[in-house]
């Protein structure tokens, strides 16, 4: 077996090796992300990928989209492994397979010119325990996967798909009368009200036994879990418990639940991906940084089904037990197209989130674009937060939204539902608060927008600390503050077509400095409303 790995190895040892040192090189790459940094971060290294090439077609595969090369993908690897670790290449071609499961020292390097196709087979995914939605549970095992596993990485400019239209339900009112007519005829089952299409009868039984965050109840035995086992659809990547992780260049796509998904995973760098999924599809995330440490996310684009770029660690109990707070993130030079969110702490939160920043990023029609959101039951704490340079435009709700009172829905079915109640019942803080605090934000520029900004805090723990300045936001309604405390807004220029230009309600130490709205006078209009000590200079 030795020998046959060693006749296997690419000639091209040499200009591998020499981009491998880059990974060791004194010029480090991103050193201008950590200038001026506002909290300390050690620098994230590229993975140490040994100078090692091998292409899964040296292992029987075949790049023809109708082979499956489950096996050659696993050999290539395996290969590999016994020697150290290694590129194992993609060539051109649509390279069907099952899934992938990355090992220390491996990288997969898909050629700008090829695809890889995760097969609709649902055997070929067995069902594992993992975390999901922020609770221990069991999914369907990810296309590419990796538990425990030390220097991986996914490069090289192609395509990974995880036709996942094949796995997830769809509701009637988020695509065309012509597409849902087609989806009908394809087969398939409806909800008894007829406004959600499951693709077979695993699919719609998962959604009966689960709660509101999409994980099932009640299922003890091996029999039940494989009876509604569509419904547990996998993430397209799912690192667990990995170190010096790289994902660079590749367009990642149609994944069957979130897309990207690291979780409590230390050094990792996303560079430079695209992130697509169809604007319809159910739990369609982008990235969900999940309690892990010193991230980069950075040069990449995300055009998705749910949130784009979201911060996670753990749920309620579940999260707490673990205690792993993400922490130590840059994201930077970003860009979203549709998503429920542009960058987004939550809802899963009861680890904690800190020290991050969030800078140089566009989110272009995204359904709000910087949210916070929580609810009472999670705890966690989400602190030293620092965002800036961030343009927007065509947001259908707020630019700015903090929300402790989240159930579930997106940002624009919520705001939908909202009432005109200021008055919130008072619940004794403990260990189930959540928190968010301490959380600076400058340099923002929205064109439109339903309402400036919204906190909506909960009276035994408020939205505190939280400093906006430097900010232009043209939108319908104002900036509205509920249950807020210590918040500083300072030059900013508010342009609404509705309303006060600031509602504050149930709120304290409030300060409104060098700002000013449509009413054009030199004080800008505020509406006060059971709130202490506000200032308005």
């Amino acid at each position: 077996m030795t020998t046959l790995i060693t006749k296997l190895i690419r000639p091209a040892f040499v200009l591998f090796a020499g981009i491998s040192m880059l990974s060791c090189s004194s010029n480090y790459e991103f050193d201008y992300l950590y200038d001026d940094l506002p909290f300390e971060m050690e620098k994230v290294q590229r993975p140490m990928i040994p100078a090692r090439e091998v292409s899964v077609a040296d292992f029987g595969g075949v790049g023809d989209g109708v082979f499956l090369n489950t096996q050659a993908f696993a050999d290539a690897i395996d290969a590999l492994s016994q020697l150290g670790g290694g590129r194992v290449v993609v060539p051109t071609g649509v390279w069907h397979t099952g899934p992938i499961t990355l090992k220390d020292n491996i990288e997969l390097h898909v050629r700008p010119d090829a695809v890889v196709l995760f097969s609709t087979d649902r055997d070929l995914y067995p069902i594992v325990e993992t975390v999901f939605e922020g609770l221990d549970t069991k999914r369907c095992l990810a296309p590419i996967n990796a538990d425990g596993a030390k220097n991986i990485a996914i490069t090289g400019g192609g395509t990974i798909d995880g036709n996942g239209d094949s796995w997830r339900q769809v509701k009637k009112d988020k695509i065309a009368p012509s597409q849902w007519k087609k989806l009908l005829k394809s087969g398939g089952y409806t909800n008894a009200k007829g406004d959600v299409w499951y693709p077979d009868s695993t699919s719609i039984r998962g959604s009966i036994v689960s709660d509101a965050f999409n994980v099932p109840q009640g299922l003890t035995t091996e029999e039940e879990w494989n009876s509604v086992k569509t419904y547990l659809r996998p993430v397209l990547i799912g690192i667990r418990n990995c170190e010096n992780v790289l994902l660079e260049d590749c367009l990642f796509q149609n994944s069957p639940c979130w897309n990207i998904h690291p979780l409590m995973c230390k050094n990792v760098i996303i560079n430079n991906v695209t992130v697509r999924n169809p604007w319809y599809s159910q739990n369609g995330d982008g990235l969900d940084v999940d309690s892990c440490e010193n991230v980069l996310v950075i040069n990449s684009s995300f055009d998705v089904g749910d949130d784009a770029i979201c911060i996670k660690s753990g749920k309620d109990a579940d999260g707490r037990r673990r205690a792993k707070p993400c922490k130590n993130l840059i994201v930077d030079n970003c860009v979203v197209f549709h998503g429920h969110g542009g960058f987004v702490v939550g809802s899963e939160m009861s680890g904690g989130v800190e020290n991050m920043k969030v800078a140089n990023c566009r989110f272009l029609g995204t359904d709000v674009g910087l949210r916070f959101k929580s609810c009472r039951g999670r705890g966690g704490v989400v602190k030293n937060i620092f965002i800036e340079d961030i343009v927007m435009m065509n947001i259908p709700t707020e630019p700015l939204l903090f929300d402790l009172h989240y159930g579930g829905k997106s940002a624009v079915e919520a705001a939908e539902e909202e009432g005109s109640q200021f008055n919130v019942p008072y619940v004794p803080a403990d260990e189930t608060t959540p928190q968010f605090r301490d959380i600076f934000i400058k340099d923002i520029i929205c064109s439109g927008a339903a309402r400036a900004m919204y906190f909506n805090g909960i009276p035994e723990k408020n939205i505190e600390n939280i400093v906006v300045e430097d900010c232009e936001i043209v939108s319908v309604k104002g900036a509205d503050l509920r249950y807020s405390n210590g918040v500083v807004l300072k030059n900013v220029d508010i342009t609404q077509s509705e309303g006060q230009g600031y509602i504050i309600a149930n709120s304290k130490n409030v300060q409104i400095i060098d700002c000013s709205d449509a009413a054009g006078s030199e004080m800008p209009d505020v509406y006060q409303y059971n709130s202490h000590n506000v200032t308005i200079d």
